[in-house]
Protein backbone atom coordinates (compact mmCIF):
# COMPACT_ATOMS: atom_id res chain seq x y z
CA UNK A 1 0.00 0.00 0.00
CA UNK A 2 1.33 3.41 -0.92
CA UNK A 3 2.00 6.02 1.78
CA UNK A 4 -0.85 8.10 0.35
CA UNK A 5 -3.29 5.21 0.68
CA UNK A 6 -2.22 4.55 4.29
CA UNK A 7 -2.83 8.20 5.17
CA UNK A 8 -6.41 7.78 4.00
CA UNK A 9 -6.81 4.63 6.09
CA UNK A 10 -8.14 5.34 9.58
CA UNK A 11 -7.64 2.77 12.34
CA UNK A 12 -9.37 2.61 15.72
CA UNK A 13 -7.28 0.83 18.37
CA UNK A 14 -9.43 -0.55 21.22
CA UNK A 15 -7.04 -1.63 23.97
CA UNK A 16 -7.17 -1.15 27.75
CA UNK A 17 -3.42 -1.41 28.36
CA UNK A 18 -2.07 2.16 28.18
CA UNK A 19 1.46 1.16 27.18
CA UNK A 20 0.40 -1.28 24.48
CA UNK A 21 -2.24 1.11 23.14
CA UNK A 22 0.37 3.87 22.91
CA UNK A 23 2.89 1.58 21.21
CA UNK A 24 0.30 0.44 18.67
CA UNK A 25 -0.62 4.07 17.98
CA UNK A 26 3.02 5.04 17.41
CA UNK A 27 3.69 2.03 15.18
CA UNK A 28 0.66 2.72 13.02
CA UNK A 29 1.35 6.45 12.79
CA UNK A 30 4.94 5.67 11.84
CA UNK A 31 3.55 3.50 9.03
CA UNK A 32 1.36 6.38 7.85
CA UNK A 33 -2.04 5.42 9.27
CA UNK A 34 -4.39 7.88 10.95
CA UNK A 35 -5.08 6.46 14.41
CA UNK A 36 -7.74 6.96 17.07
CA UNK A 37 -7.79 5.04 20.34
CA UNK A 38 -10.30 3.82 22.92
CA UNK A 39 -9.64 2.24 26.33
CA UNK A 40 -12.61 -0.15 26.26
CA UNK A 41 -15.58 -1.19 24.18
CA UNK A 42 -18.00 1.42 25.47
CA UNK A 43 -15.59 4.25 24.66
CA UNK A 44 -15.04 2.71 21.22
CA UNK A 45 -18.78 2.57 20.49
CA UNK A 46 -19.19 6.19 21.59
CA UNK A 47 -16.32 7.24 19.33
CA UNK A 48 -17.71 5.27 16.39
CA UNK A 49 -21.12 6.87 16.77
CA UNK A 50 -19.81 10.46 16.98
CA UNK A 51 -16.82 10.57 14.61
CA UNK A 52 -16.00 9.60 11.05
CA UNK A 53 -15.85 5.80 10.88
CA UNK A 54 -12.46 4.13 10.66
CA UNK A 55 -11.44 1.77 7.88
CA UNK A 56 -10.47 -0.86 10.45
CA UNK A 57 -10.82 -1.65 14.16
CA UNK A 58 -8.06 -3.37 16.14
CA UNK A 59 -9.88 -4.98 19.07
CA UNK A 60 -8.65 -6.43 22.33
CA UNK A 61 -11.08 -8.90 23.94
CA UNK A 62 -10.32 -8.75 27.65
CA UNK A 63 -11.13 -5.19 28.78
CA UNK A 64 -13.03 -3.55 31.63
CA UNK A 65 -16.33 -1.68 31.24
CA UNK A 66 -17.30 -3.39 27.95
CA UNK A 67 -15.20 -6.31 26.72
CA UNK A 68 -14.37 -7.10 23.13
CA UNK A 69 -16.95 -9.86 22.77
CA UNK A 70 -19.81 -7.57 23.80
CA UNK A 71 -18.39 -4.70 21.73
CA UNK A 72 -18.41 -6.96 18.67
CA UNK A 73 -22.00 -8.09 19.32
CA UNK A 74 -23.16 -4.49 19.55
CA UNK A 75 -21.12 -3.45 16.52
CA UNK A 76 -22.65 -6.20 14.39
CA UNK A 77 -26.19 -5.20 15.46
CA UNK A 78 -25.67 -1.57 14.40
CA UNK A 79 -26.14 -1.18 10.62
CA UNK A 80 -23.95 1.94 10.59
CA UNK A 81 -21.04 0.05 12.19
CA UNK A 82 -21.48 -3.57 11.14
CA UNK A 83 -19.43 -3.36 7.95
CA UNK A 84 -16.27 -1.98 9.61
CA UNK A 85 -13.72 -4.82 9.57
CA UNK A 86 -12.20 -5.96 12.86
CA UNK A 87 -8.84 -7.54 13.58
CA UNK A 88 -8.83 -9.13 17.03
CA UNK A 89 -5.61 -8.46 18.96
CA UNK A 90 -5.75 -10.51 22.13
CA UNK A 91 -4.02 -12.96 24.39
CA UNK A 92 -7.39 -14.57 25.09
CA UNK A 93 -7.67 -18.19 24.03
CA UNK A 94 -10.69 -17.58 21.84
CA UNK A 95 -11.59 -20.43 19.50
CA UNK A 96 -13.98 -18.23 17.58
CA UNK A 97 -12.61 -14.90 16.38
CA UNK A 98 -16.02 -13.22 16.34
CA UNK A 99 -16.36 -13.23 12.57
CA UNK A 100 -13.29 -11.01 12.44
CA UNK A 101 -11.28 -10.12 9.35
CA UNK A 102 -8.17 -11.39 11.12
CA UNK A 103 -6.47 -11.92 14.44
CA UNK A 104 -3.12 -11.34 16.10
CA UNK A 105 -2.17 -13.33 19.18
CA UNK A 106 -0.55 -11.38 22.04
CA UNK A 107 2.31 -11.03 22.57
CA UNK A 108 3.10 -10.12 18.99
CA UNK A 109 5.88 -8.63 16.90
CA UNK A 110 5.16 -5.31 15.17
CA UNK A 111 5.37 -6.91 11.73
CA UNK A 112 2.67 -9.46 12.69
CA UNK A 113 0.26 -6.63 13.45
CA UNK A 114 1.13 -4.81 10.24
CA UNK A 115 0.64 -7.97 8.17
CA UNK A 116 -2.79 -8.54 9.70
CA UNK A 117 -3.78 -4.97 8.88
CA UNK A 118 -2.49 -5.24 5.33
CA UNK A 119 -4.39 -8.52 4.95
CA UNK A 120 -7.67 -6.69 5.39
CA UNK A 121 -6.97 -4.63 2.29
Amino acid sequence: MSPEARLRKRVLVVEDDDILRGAMRLLLQWEGYRVACARHGREALERLRTADPPSLILLDLMMPVLDGWEFRRQQKRDPALASIPVVVVSGADAKEWLDAAGHVQKPFQPEELLQAIRGVG
